[in-house]
């Protein structure tokens, strides 16, 4: 009773945090999870071969709730191997793509089939329960396991628009050194700027998700402190859009093939490391 599935990350377009709904956009990064399940019931080993200094916690609640939801709970325990190219509490949905790949993986070693949207909800809620996001980030698991962009409802579980984006650009991501976890986000100063996020959110229901993004990004750089000329930088270079993504402090760009090199010279300066990632369109799925 074994199983390997992928996930993708992604990155924001509109941060749900201060009005419980949001948008993002699936990248190419991606999550692999294995989960073979045994007869030690209750018990779950885990190794994160990516960062093994990373906690356990969720992926132990997300096997658990699969488990729980098929009533086995009490005949199964596993042992669950997580890889990844996805920076972690960098912004990027390292969190979402762990969940949705590893929910996957445990209705797939248990020779199951869910809706995938109740896959999504398991790992969320098991995300919640683990700690490791303050709305749930349904935006971000959405846009994780379904590809594209996607714009939600988080309060209510409801993906409200997604979008085909056609044109094939880029996604340039300058990621920092420094990790920064969604758990001990500022939340009190980025409700401060919920009216801006509001106006973000209704232009990426309008389908304006790069003006959106761009508005997030620079709300959520002052009002949490991060330098704002990054993504400034990209959008001079030729970006169409950038902005912080999460809570920071990676900052993505949406640029054109041929103003990649220009929004790399111009991010050179900056300490961390640059990732090329593509638009996601594939939908998460098992791998054996």
């Amino acid at each position: 009773m074994r199983a390997k599935a992928m996930a993708y990350g992604a990155i924001t377009v509109v941060n749900a945090i201060s009005i419980g709904r949001g948008s993002a956009l699936g990248i190419d990064l991606w999550t692999h999870a294995s989960v073979d399940l045994n007869d030690n019931a209750g018990m779950i080993n885990v190794q994160i071969k990516s960062d093994p200094n990373e906690s356990s916690e969720l992926t132990c609640k997300v096997v658990s709730k699969v488990l729980q939801r098929f009533k086995v709970d009490d005949r199964y325990g596993a042992e669950v191997e997580v890889d990844s190219n996805i920076p972690i509490a960098r912004g990027l949905k390292s969190s979402s793509a762990a969940a949705n790949a590893i929910a996957l993986a445990t209705v797939g070693a248990l020779r199951k089939k869910l809706h995938d949207l109740e896959i999504v909800k398991l790992g969320v809620k098991a995300a919640i329960e683990a700690g490791v996001t303050i709305t749930g980030a349904f935006d971000d698991a959405c846009a994780s396991y379904f590809g594209n962009l996607v714009v939600t409802d988080n309060r209510k579980l409801k993906i409200e628009k997604n979008y085909d984006i056609k044109k094939r650009y880029k996604v340039l991501v300058h990621v920092p050194e420094l990790k920064s976890y969604t758990i001990n986000s500022n939340v009190e100063r980025m409700k401060e700027i919920a009216p801006l996020i509001q106006v973000a959110y209704q232009q990426a229901l309008k389908g304006n998700f790069w003006d959106a993004m761009c508005l997030n990004g620079y709300a959520h750089s002052t009002a949490l402190g991060y330098n704002s000329s990054i993504a400034m930088e990209a959008l001079s270079a030729g970006a169409v859009a950038a902005g912080l993504s999460g809570k920071g402090p990676a900052v993505a760009a949406i640029v054109p093939s041929n103003k990649v090199g220009s929004v790399k010279e111009a991010w050179a300066k900056y300490a961390g490391k640059l990732i090329l990632a593509e638009i996601n369109r594939k939908k998460a799925h098992l791998l054996r």
